[in-house]
């Protein structure tokens, strides 16, 4: 139920098609030759969509639902209605994301270079590139096969993007190797200056910023995000890395595989994620500390020592999320004897 205004269905597909990309299967076999056009929420999707139920809190949505067919956990294929062809997952919600791909994927860029882009002679592009209105390539930079580049986006000098990737409106990068598949959103601001200064009461004396960005392959940078260069080491950011919108990524940053910060989070200077990190939205993170692999942080924890792998932390200074949750419940009780 996208608008077609902005978005183009491929389908019909049958049920066994989608089970295959989805990695589902089929509840029961006269389902599989079932054609589904669309794909759309429990409450607004009909008999021809194809829908989703991944939370406890919708099942009473997911009785009432008149979509076609439902990706739903197999703990719950039993609250379905009368008619809805089911596909089993153990991730429904995983398989509906990779269904929605298949309805909605990306069509093979178009080698179009719009007229008004202004590319540099020594600059090397690969196959199949598309160049929006007012971009800039500068001199050596380095573009991969298929990728796509927005309107009024700017690419400094030996900059290297990978094959694939996507680069939104009025990006722009400089002093960065960025691998295959990565996409950037419009906006963002990576390898700009390092917040470095030596401090002075006779005034403060900026460090020239020597380092890179270096970005692997399948990353997510989301709108208006900012990654500093290094100031001699590089700013890394790991393969397969979820960067939400307006995040702040300091100097000399080095993030594992998988990670992900959520929206307005800072990260300060020369501080190492491990692999799949997670930062809720306005964390914040001191620089020079290390936070192990799988560590969460809470929304709006602000992080002011190392967190070992595998740990949870909450509030500010961030404490182990039970101390956290038990400190707050204290607090409440307090106040409310105040109170009386």
């Amino acid at each position: 139920m996208a608008d077609p205004r902005f978005y183009t269905a491929k389908g019909p597909f049958s049920l066994a098609v989608i089970a295959e990309a989805s990695g589902a299967r089929v509840g029961t076999e006269p389902d599989a030759a079932r054609m589904v056009a669309d794909v759309a929420p429990l409450d607004r999707a009909g008999p021809d969509d194809l829908s989703f139920l991944d939370n406890k809190k919708y099942v009473a949505a997911f009785r009432a639902s008149r979509a076609g067919a439902s990706f739903v956990h197999p703990q719950f294929a039993h609250q379905a209605p009368a008619g809805m062809a089911l596909l089993l997952s153990d991730k429904p919600y995983r398989s509906y994301a990779l269904a929605a791909a298949l309805f909605y994927g990306d069509d093979p860029a178009a080698s179009v270079r719009a007229a008004t882009a202004v590319i540099d002679p020594t600059a090397r592009i690969g196959a199949a590139v598309s160049i929006g209105h007012h971009a800039v390539i500068g001199p050596g930079a380095e573009i991969g096969a298929r990728a796509r580049i927005g309107a009024n986006v700017t690419i400094g000098r030996g900059v290297v993007l990978g094959e694939d990737c996507v680069v939104g409106a009025a990006v722009s990068l400089a002093y960065c190797i960025i691998g295959a598949r990565t996409r950037i959103l419009a906006g963002a601001r990576i390898g700009e200056d390092g917040f470095g200064h030596a401090l002075d009461a006779t005034g403060h004396v900026k460090v020239p910023q020597l380092g890179r960005v270096i970005i692997g392959e399948d990353v997510e940078i989301g709108a208006n995000a900012t990654i500093d260069r290094g100031a001699g080491p590089d700013t890394v950011i790991g393969d397969g890395c979820k960067i939400d919108n307006l995040v702040q990524i300091g100097h000399n940053v080095q993030l594992g595989r998988g990670c992900i910060l959520v929206s307005q989070t800072g990260i300060s200077g020369s501080t190492r994620l491990g692999n799949f990190v997670i930062i809720g939205g306005q964390g914040g993170v001191a620089g020079h500390l290390t936070i192990g692999d799988g560590a969460r942080v809470g929304a709006q924890g602000g992080v002011l020592k190392d967190i070992p792998a595998g740990a949870s932390v909450s509030g500010t200074p961030a404490i182990p999320v039970q101390e956290w949750l038990r400190g707050h419940y204290l607090l409440r009780r307090l106040v409310g004897k105040k109170d009386r």
